[in-house]
């Protein structure tokens, strides 16, 4: 497990539009279908990833509160699951559940929406504003696993409150860090 960062698409990218299933309720969900008129924010997860797990207490409660103001949450896992089964489908629907993933959780087969995304690794973070432009990528806050800084969402919190009161985000954006995607052989 390599200690990888994310690529940190370019501000103002259109969000790529997708359909994929979701593991929790077995539908496919399109991203027009979640969007929201005043943020979405898309992130790249997986199971197994200590990087992922350490974040996933805040991701939900962020994702609470923000839900109640209107914001749209979705995760995404692309890993490959012939390698690493425990990123499979039933894994992904007991993990969400477990964990009390309050958005849908999709699973990315082909790899082609983390390609689109420019995802690079599990935890990775974008917020797109109410036209689906890109206006923040990368990390949660300053918090990694033994790193004794506590978990608060501060970065990305900050981009939606930007967002929300109609007010640019920082431009000042640091990437995410955490395990590669794992990638199908080509």
């Amino acid at each position: 497990m390599a200690l990888t960062e994310s690529n940190m698409l370019e501000l103002g990218t259109k969000a790529p539009d997708f359909t994929l299933p979701d593991t929790i309720s077995g539908k496919n969900i399109s991203l027009s279908g979640i969007r929201s008129d005043k943020a979405t924010v898309v992130m790249f997860l997986c199971n197994h990833c200590p990087y992922v797990i350490h974040v996933n207490p805040e991701i939900v409660r962020l994702a609470r509160a923000y839900q109640e103001k209107g914001v749209s949450f979705v995760a995404i896992s692309s890993n490959d699951v012939e390698k690493y089964p425990q990123d499979g489908p039933e894994e992904m629907k007991k993990h969400a559940k477990r964990v009390g993933y309050p958005f849908p959780y999709l699973y990315d087969e082909s790899q082609e929406v983390a390609r689109a995304y420019d995802a690079a690794c599990t935890p990775d973070f974008y917020v797109f504003d109410g036209s689906l432009n890109l206006v923040y990528r990368g990390r949660l806050d300053a918090s990694r696993p033994n790193s004794g800084i506590p978990l608060t969402g501060e970065e990305l919190r900050a981009a939606i409150d930007a967002v929300l009161a109609g007010k640019p985000v920082s431009e000042k954006q640091y990437p995410s860090a955490g395990c590669n995607i794992k990638w199908k052989d080509s």
